[in-house]
């Protein structure tokens, strides 16, 4: 089977490896479609992701596809489910599955590295979706489940006001889910026309620039700030923007080269409170099912769909994803 590894040095390759039978509780899933994250976008730029990145690895962890075996353990999946998996690992023993915190695993790690034929994750980190739900849109189901999860711990009260940054692909899932939560304002922050357009779209009552924020935000007293691009001049302008008892979420993934400063002070006299989001602890299944809703609009988001060997021009360029979603096809099965 064919796999897309990220080997060092900025270089991306496509590899004929064995494919296998599963083993115990495995599921092996034809992938149809993965998603391209950030993430990869960093591995490939020599940085780490969740985690320490060691090459050679394969990336790519948000996917979806058709189960074609499975192993002797399984219980709950048969050959031609649809399924979407959740690519990280919580043992369930160690003292932090034990509390409910798969995401801080000490045996954390992934187990669907989507830019492959096929994957092999244990039958607790698969999902399956409905015969409605488009195998391109299930691959969504991990990021949109990252988003629920971020969510989760601001708990935005309806009728508030929010801010958001980035209209990336996490933005436009971020946006529409903070559209069903009922606030009654929300200003999107991004420089791009075009992704200006599609957060008006999607339901954003402002789509501004950094610097016209700033005199928004001299109207609003914003209650929630998401920032969803993970720079150090973004992050550092979303506390700055925040209101008076402000929730502020960075949920970019910033570079650990560059940390952000904060004046104390004035995050003291706002009475701020500022989170951050790890991964994506039991919220699949919710994601999923938002998925098969109908209520978030996938297709917006996607700026092009592009073959495993493709890829290697992408990572060093990103010239489409910089646009949006790229989703890589690999069987293409809907």
């Amino acid at each position: 089977m064919r796999a897309g590894y990220y080997t060092g040095n900025r270089t991306y390759e496509v590899k004929e490896i064995p494919d296998r039978e599963p083993k115990k509780d495995e599921v092996k899933i034809e992938v149809a479609w993965c998603g391209v994250c950030g993430t990869d976008i960093h591995k490939f730029e020599g940085k780490n992701g969740a985690s320490l990145v060691i090459p050679p690895i394969i990336l790519g962890h948000e996917c979806s596809g058709i189960v074609t075996a499975v192993g002797p353990d399984v219980k709950y999946f048969k050959p031609g489910d649809r399924v979407a998996a959740d690519p990280s690992y919580g043992c369930g023993k160690c003292i932090y599955c034990q509390q409910g915190l798969p995401n801080f695993c000490l045996e954390r790690h992934g187990v669907a590295k989507g830019f492959a034929d096929y994957v092999y994750p244990p039958e607790q980190n698969v999902y399956k979706v409905s015969k409605q739900l488009d195998l391109k849109a299930a691959a969504f189901a991990e990021p949109l489940s990252c988003v629920v999860h971020g969510l989760d711990l601001i708990q935005i009260k309806s009728g508030s006001t929010v801010a958001l940054y980035g209209m990336g692909s996490i933005g436009s899932l971020m946006l529409q889910m903070v559209k069903m939560t009922g606030a009654a304002t929300i200003i999107v922050i991004e420089k791009e026309k075009e992704k200006q357009e599609l957060a008006l779209k999607l339901g954003a009552d402002y789509a501004v620039d950094d610097a016209e924020i700033i005199e928004l935000a001299k109207d609003y007293n914003i209650d929630y700030v998401i920032e969803c691009i993970g720079l150090k001049v973004t992050m550092e302008q979303a506390i700055q923007i925040a209101g008076k008892q402000a929730k502020v979420l960075l949920f970019g993934l910033g570079d650990p080269k560059q940390p952000i400063l904060i004046n104390q002070f004035e995050a003291y006299t706002k009475e701020l409170s500022i989170y951050t989001s790890y991964l994506n602890p039991h919220t699949t299944k919710r994601a999923v099912a938002l998925l098969e809703s109908g209520n978030i609009d996938t297709e917006a988001i996607i700026s092009a769909c592009l073959e495993l060997e493709e890829m290697g021009e992408e990572l060093e360029t990103k010239r489409k994803t910089r646009s949006g979603k790229v989703m890589v096809r690999l069987s293409g099965k809907h």
